[in-house]
């Protein structure tokens, strides 16, 4: 920590296994904690549990657009079909839905596949192209070996000494802050 230049963005510390990381991620949520993040190189069952994360809302705008889609389509061709440019042929009934189901389940996936990938941008906050965690040289490691919480400096609970403190006393080691310019 020492030789730190810049606005600081937070705190990270190393945990020495995937149990040790839920343990953590349990504590910072109990402790009040609500900008923090657990990181490591495969998924961890319980996880989103532990840091109290709920379901996300990405499902329901998916079914929202899906719907929208469906309708669209339904409605575009019962438009053009039945007051546009209204046909009877072999005496089917100018609205005969089965002919329109095709389209109006591919419009439907199509904008469902299109708000999903969109959506998930947006609610991850993509893109980013940098973040300062990836100034800290043994953050590195988070993708082959090692286990990390980082805990943001917008968290209103967050401060300093008693974060690092903190983190120290669940079983964090090496704790580093992060910085907007780094070291």
């Amino acid at each position: 920590m020492n030789n730190v230049t810049g606005r600081t963005i937070g705190l990270i510390a190393q945990f020495g296994s995937s149990g040790e990381l839920i343990k953590a991620a349990k504590k910072m949520r109990e402790s009040g904690y609500s900008k923090y993040d657990c990181h490591s190189p495969f998924l961890i069952h319980g996880m989103d549990k532990a840091m109290g994360l709920g379901r996300s809302k990405l499902g329901w705008v998916i079914g929202a657009s899906a719907i929208i889609g469906t309708s669209g389509a339904l409605a575009l061709q019962w438009w053009t079909s039945t007051i546009n440019y209204p046909l009877v042929i072999s005496g089917k009934p100018l609205f005969s839905f089965q002919a329109y189901v095709p389209i109006t389940f591919a419009l439907g996936v199509l904008l469902s596949a299109f708000t999903a990938l969109i959506g998930m941008l947006v609610f991850n906050g993509l893109p980013r192209w940098h973040h300062p965690l990836f100034n800290s040289e043994r953050f590195e490691s988070a993708s082959d070996d090692a286990f990390f919480v980082s805990v943001l400096s917008e968290d209103p609970k967050f401060d300093e000494t008693e974060t690092k403190q903190l983190l120290e006393a669940i079983g964090g080691t090496n704790c580093e802050l992060l910085t907007e310019s780094g070291k």
